[in-house]
């Protein structure tokens, strides 16, 4: 859930419970205003029809009146100082009528007197009232929601600001990318601090590229150097077959140090996006390329080669990465495979997928790709870091590549990640 919708959640619900607390008090106080001044105006009327009885009770009539709203008569019940005001029921009005009763003397001579009012008129100003209330609360709420959200929407954009400079940061233009000021103090921190941090990792980065190009560098040159220095001793003549078994044996150690050395440099250049893409490349055409490289080793084995295009596969990639990617993955298929197996290549638009036979166990996904993981353990001239240079290379450019093994075949499927919304 996005930040300013969480808070206008928030907001919406803290609203709607002050707004129904709202409601529900000035209903209270507007029914007990209503009921007051019901109350008043019995008590008034009260008095009137007080001082009608006394004039006539005065001129020696006994005063008898029975209405629906009113009822005055004599009883023979003492008189009591107040009036008693309540809700009586009816079963001719569905709303309740206001009575006011009291006994009164009159000249020594006690009067029952009933008020009633109906309630009607005042149910029917409270339902009007209340939808009134309702209608202006609830304009209220939407116009205050509305311009929360306005107003949270424009404080949040220098934070969604900063967001997408993050998100479309690129470690080979980093020291380009700069986060601005804006007037907010919370976010002018949070910027500085971001600005501090994209410096410190662009130093780093340099750092670390000139450490690899250097380090690679230094290490291959007494490689080299070693290794031209072992070929002039074997033209020597007068070494014994132990000699040269020893000489032999270091020259494979340092061309297997050498590999070492290229896949791990490669690891690190492709870590580093060192890599630029410039236009978009066949998967397809490196594939025939290596198929036509790999054609002796292929023969040799009397493998069979099956290929399946169904369509091209067409991404940016660097060519010396894909070259490395298919290199690996076919290399691999001929390498672990057996005398007479197959090789299955199936291409389209958005997959890639190499299978080949095999009599190796089937190794855990996420052991396969790890770096120094070799299927055979006895073979020298692997250094265990092609399927994870292979990962790599699919990690940085938006491929996803899965491992599976079934019916005596591995496959190693490349597929395209799904573009998020």
């Amino acid at each position: 859930m996005r930040l300013l919708t969480k808070t206008t959640l928030y907001f919406l619900s803290a609203m709607t419970m002050l707004l129904l607390l709202a409601g529900f008090y000035l209903f209270n106080q507007f029914s007990k205003e209503l009921s007051n001044k019901s109350d008043k105006e019995l008590l008034q009327e009260e008095a009137a029809w007080i001082q009608y009885l006394q004039t006539e009770v005065a001129a020696g009539v006994t005063f008898i009146l029975r209405t629906p709203d009113i009822s005055i008569y004599p009883v023979d019940t003492p008189p009591n100082n107040y009036a008693a005001i309540t809700d009586v029921k009816s079963n001719l009005a569905a709303v309740p009528y206001r009575q006011l009763s009291q006994v009164v003397s009159i000249y020594g001579i006690s009067y029952q007197v009933i008020i009633k009012k109906s309630q009607e008129q005042k149910a029917a100003l409270i339902a009007n009232t209340t939808k009134i209330i309702l209608l202006v609360f609830a304009g209220l709420f939407i116009a205050t929601i509305f311009f929360n959200w306005i107003i949270s929407k424009k404080l949040w954009k220098p934070f969604y600001r900063s967001l997408h400079t993050i998100r479309r940061t690129d470690l080979q233009r980093i020291q380009e990318t700069h986060f601005e000021k804006t007037y907010t103090k919370e976010f002018n921190e949070l910027n500085a601090a971001l600005n501090a941090m994209t410096e410190k990792i662009y130093n780093d980065f340099i750092n670390m590229k000139e450490f690899t190009e250097n380090a690679a560098h230094e290490m291959q040159t007494p490689l080299s150097v070693a290794q031209s220095k072992l070929e002039l001793l074997l033209q020597n003549e007068n070494l014994s077959q132990e000699d040269i078994r020893l000489i032999l044996e270091a020259t494979t150690s340092l061309t297997r140090l050498s590999k070492l050395n290229q896949g791990l440099l490669l690891l690190a250049r492709i870590e580093n996006y060192q890599y630029k893409t410039t236009a978009a490349l066949s998967l397809n055409e490196v594939t025939k390329k290596y198929l036509g490289l790999l054609a002796e080793l292929i023969n040799d084995k009397q493998l069979t080669v099956t290929t399946n295009f169904e369509g091209e596969f067409v991404m940016q990639l660097h060519p010396l990465l894909a070259d490395s990617l298919v290199s690996n993955l076919l290399g691999n298929a001929v390498k672990y495979n057996y005398t007479g197996g197959r090789i299955e290549i199936a291409i389209t638009a958005n997959s890639y997928c190499i299978s080949n036979t095999s009599l190796h166990e089937a190794i855990p996904q996420e052991k396969l790709f790890r770096r120094f993981m070799t299927q055979d353990k006895t073979d020298a001239n692997s250094n265990g870091l092609g399927l994870a240079i292979v990962k790599k290379i699919a990690d940085t450019h938006s491929l996803l590549i899965n491992y599976r093994a079934a019916n005596g075949f591995v496959y190693f499927d490349i597929k395209r990640k799904p573009v998020s919304s």
